[in-house]
């Protein structure tokens, strides 16, 4: 069997969200690229998410103006190549006193710091979003700068679209073994040359330098998601939706006075939801399912099986934030992302000329379309 040899000025291992951000990046400024991936298509964690942008959640400074400015690369490819992308913004719900005063903590000095958001009434939130669950609701923060895109969609369509354009190569069913300055190296024993490699191969830490991944400190995280059914027609969601929960999961919270005795409160009533490291999102795709979600297991904890235990508190608390015309779990499934404790990118070079990008925690729909671009600036 023969093998191939071609060159390249980059050569990017991964076509998942971080692999695609840096071919972009990369073909923005006329070179040519070609991408690698191990399986016929992205399926890991690119695939496997709410398929939200979530601004709202990155710490200000370069955390945010990176999240932002992937919004506006997210909105001028929705435009040249037609995937579907909702300017929806998201909602935090108040449905407890301590979950009301951290919101309005947050928001006192949040423009200052260059989010975009506001305190509603309760009645203000449910004229936005008529799903929302009136009983004992405080009000809310909504934020404009969150998008909704369909993950499952997207991520082929994004690649689509790219190996339309000119200097770009994609080999799918490609699995690259070895990489050395200037070179990778295939199972196949294909050779692509390339002055510059960059590395994004997600959840995968033992492929390719193994060991700079572990001297790193990344861990692998698992979340558990749920999805129904289409709702009916006419239904909407609204806006992104995020529960009280989901502030002790964002970091940007915990300066706020409040925040300590709200997550005190939550370990002391419900510790369950921190064994498995459960907070409450919602998001509706453009076919009208409701997404729902999610759980966080860490390294050793982490299992192939998923655990009803979990599905079931997510929608136990999901039950407390939202009404839905069908609850019907027409899907469950996991996704696996590599996090790490403090930073919220690994981006390391362990060769002249190779790079690893990996570790957006979780956020990668969120930062790697600007970090990339940013980045190669």
């Amino acid at each position: 069997m023969s093998t191939r040899h071609e060159s390249f000025d980059v050569a990017i291992v991964g076509a998942g969200i971080a692999g695609l951000a840096h071919a972009w990046a990369a073909l923005r400024r006329g070179l040519r690229v070609v991408v690698l991936e191990r399986d016929d298509r992205a399926d890991g964690a690119s695939v496997r998410n709410f398929g939200m942008t979530w601004p709202i959640g990155q710490l200000p400074g370069n955390g945010l103006q990176t999240a932002l400015h992937s919004r506006e690369l997210w909105l001028e490819l929705a435009d040249a190549s037609g995937l579907w992308l909702k300017l929806c913004g998201s909602l935090h719900l108040a449905y407890r006193d301590d979950e009301w005063a951290v919101l309005q903590e947050f928001a006192a000095t949040a423009t200052d710091d260059g989010y975009q958001v506001g305190l509603l009434t309760a009645n203000q939130v449910l004229d936005m979003s008529p799903a929302t669950n009136p009983e004992g609701l405080r009000g809310g923060m909504r934020s404009e700068t969150e998008l909704g895109i369909n993950p499952r969609t997207a991520i082929a369509r994004f690649a689509a679209w790219l190996a339309e354009q000119p200097g770009a190569t994609f080999r799918f069913g490609t699995t690259a073994t070895a990489v050395e300055t200037g070179r990778v190296t295939t199972q196949a024993g294909d050779t692509f040359n390339a002055e510059r490699i960059i590395i994004c191969s997600g959840s995968d830490t033992r492929t390719l330098f193994p060991e700079v991944l572990a001297r790193s400190g990344v861990r692998l995280c698992k979340l558990q998601m749920l999805r129904t059914p289409t709702q009916p027609k006419g239904w909407t969601l609204g806006p992104h939706l995020a529960s009280g929960l989901t502030l002790r999961h964002y970091r940007l919270f915990e300066a706020c006075p409040s925040f300590s005795a709200l997550r005190a409160r939550i370990a002391e009533e419900t510790p369950e939801l921190d064994r498995f490291g459960i907070h409450i999102l919602a998001a509706q795709n453009d076919r009208g399912e409701v997404l729902l979600g999610d759980s966080h297991e860490y390294d050793a904890d982490i299992q192939p099986q998923d655990k009803p235990e979990i599905d079931e508190l997510i929608l136990r608390e999901v039950r407390k934030m939202i009404r839905l015309p069908n609850w019907t779990i027409a899907h469950r499934w996991h996704g696996v992302y590599v996090k790490h404790p403090t930073q919220s990118v690994i981006d390391v070079e362990p060769l002249k000329g190779v790079r690893i990008v990996t570790s957006f925690g979780g956020a990668g729909m969120t930062l790697a379309l600007g970090y990339a671009d940013l980045n190669w600036k």
